[in-house]
């Protein structure tokens, strides 16, 4: 409960509150504004028309941006030092505006508007972050191919994700537990409310990404933080009234009522509304047709599955069954998209990034390209590789390239030509920028695409295929060295324990 107070009543704060609240209020806008120029440029190249899921997240997704975190700095503690550095200035500009301002006796009206500031952003972000859970594709349900990994070959942000993934109803549950707040922030009255609901479910969320590399605790962390300061103001009152069990009416700085306040308020209301409706429409079409961290394109339906390697021949030599064989493929696994992953004997570097961004040339590794989309390897070892593939399914042809550049990127050249896929095959296999539901589809697909980086090498393959039933597939064609392979492949029943998805993301 707010009440206006008097202003000829407000006490004059002293000395050192007026400093802390100075490098508070430097270090809060700074943590509220977009200070990413990458923000910027994302947000004129929006096309308001025809809106993407993660054009309106990308919007919500603001956190300070001073300086360029190596790699291995955005996991663990080193994921903070952007607070660091946002400190230091708070601290510099606070110290200049003690001087410059050494004559003010409080800052009631100033700090009204900081709260009122912090909580439209930690509102603005904690929905954007809800809906990618609501219609759970944050932690996308396990493919064939994760299911069968062995549980040691997981790094550990791939267990965590992985065990929230297969139960999306919790998933869920963990939605509303982040729009809940998000809604009530948006109100003075319910906002102490929301800010202790944003740090329990927040602070959860912080701590379990640290603990399992996850990568997002620094953003999770961000709005504990936001929730904190929110809270600090009702922490008095609160205590007299549940602690010391004191009659106990809050007595706040609130301004005037005014028509044109009261207009903008509503406007501003009316704006988040508006956000949250459209913003759930486009994050189910996303969950339904074009899930973000998995790949959107259907694959040849007659191929899916899991599979044993009967015969393999290399340059016509067949080679026997071995577990320690590092050329011989083992377990193929044709996913309902167009993803083909096989294990071998053979160490490969990991991508350890929670959205698989290292896979992709997407800075933050979520493209809309099938390609480029890295979570269904990112965290996975035992020798793994995988491979999207396009197909001609007129000539029983698949064009596959590597999904992880890692196994490729140190080859000094590429053995396929330019135009290892014709033109003709290009016509039979279709535009890959369209093969999702036109409801789905938007202009944020052709800036991904666009940003393809075509001079990134990438393993390759040239396979054709055969099979009558799906029951037994024959693969004969080039691997990546340019080597003859001809592979004989029976499906198996590999039978999973955990339970087969409720919700399904995707369209296949």
């Amino acid at each position: 409960m707010w009440r206006t107070m008097d202003l000829s009543a407000r006490p004059e704060w002293s000395t050192l509150k007026k400093i802390i609240f100075r490098i508070t209020f430097v270090f809060l806008v700074l943590f509220c504004i977009p200070t990413d120029p990458d923000w910027y440029s994302h947000l004129f190249k929006i096309d308001w028309t025809n809106l993407h899921a993660r054009d309106l997240y990308d919007i919500a997704h603001i956190s300070p941006h001073f300086v360029e975190s190596s790699r291995d700095g955005r996991w663990g503690i080193g994921g903070f030092i952007t607070w660091f550095w946002v400190l230091l200035i708070a601290v510099g500009v606070a110290a200049i505006w003690t001087v410059l301002d050494r004559k003010r006796r409080e800052y009631d009206v100033l700090y009204y508007w900081l709260r009122t500031l912090v909580r439209y952003r930690a509102a603005l972000g904690i929905i954007g972050f809800s809906f990618e859970k609501i219609f759970p594709t944050q932690m996308p349900y396990p493919s064939l191919s994760n299911l069968a990994t062995n549980f040691g070959d997981f790094s550990g942000h791939k267990i965590y994700w992985t065990s929230i993934g297969f139960m999306p109803q919790y998933q869920v549950f963990g939605g509303f537990v982040e729009l809940i707040p998000g809604i009530l922030l948006l109100f003075r009255r319910t906002a102490t409310l929301g800010a202790a609901l944003l740090i329990g479910a927040l602070t959860t969320i912080a701590i379990a990404n640290l603990g399992y590399d996850g990568g997002v605790h620094v953003y999770a962390s961000y709005f504990v933080l936001l929730g904190l300061f929110l809270l600090a103001d009702a922490i008095p009152d609160l205590y007299n009234l549940l602690i010391r069990e004191q009659y106990t009416i809050p007595n706040h700085y609130k301004p005037l009522e005014t028509p044109a306040l009261n207009y903008t308020r509503l406007a501003v209301k009316g704006i988040f509304a508006f956000y949250i409706v459209v913003f759930s429409y486009l994050q189910f079409l996303n969950f339904r047709y074009d899930p973000y961290k998995q790949p959107s394109t259907a694959g040849v339906s007659a191929l899916r599955g899991v599979y044993d390697v009967e015969i393999f021949r290399l340059n016509n030599k067949e080679l026997p069954y071995s577990q320690t064989d590092s050329v011989r493929w083992q377990e193929v696994i044709f996913e309902d998209w167009t993803t083909l992953t096989y294990k071998v004997n053979k160490a490969l570097d990991l991508e350890l990034s929670n959205s698989g961004g290292g896979t992709s040339s997407s800075k933050t590794g979520h493209s809309s390209v099938d390609l480029e989309k890295g979570y269904e390897i990112a965290g996975v070892g035992g020798g793994r590789r995988a491979f999207h593939y396009f197909a001609d399914t007129t000539t029983k042809t698949l064009y596959l390239l590597d999904k992880n550049l890692t196994a490729s990127k140190k080859k000094k050249s590429d053995v396929y030509s330019k135009d290892w896929i014709s033109a003709q095959a290009w016509k039979h296999i279709g535009d890959d920028n369209h093969l999702i539901d036109p409801k789905a589809w938007s202009t944020r697909r052709d800036r991904d695409f666009a940003k393809m980086d075509p001079k990134l090498l990438r393993d390759k393959m040239l396979l054709r295929y055969s099979t009558e039933d799906g029951n037994k597939i024959i693969l004969s064609g080039t691997n990546e060295n340019n080597d003859s392979l001809y592979v004989v492949l029976k499906k198996i029943n590999r039978g999973f324990i955990i339970p087969p998805p409720v919700l399904v993301s995707g369209s296949y």
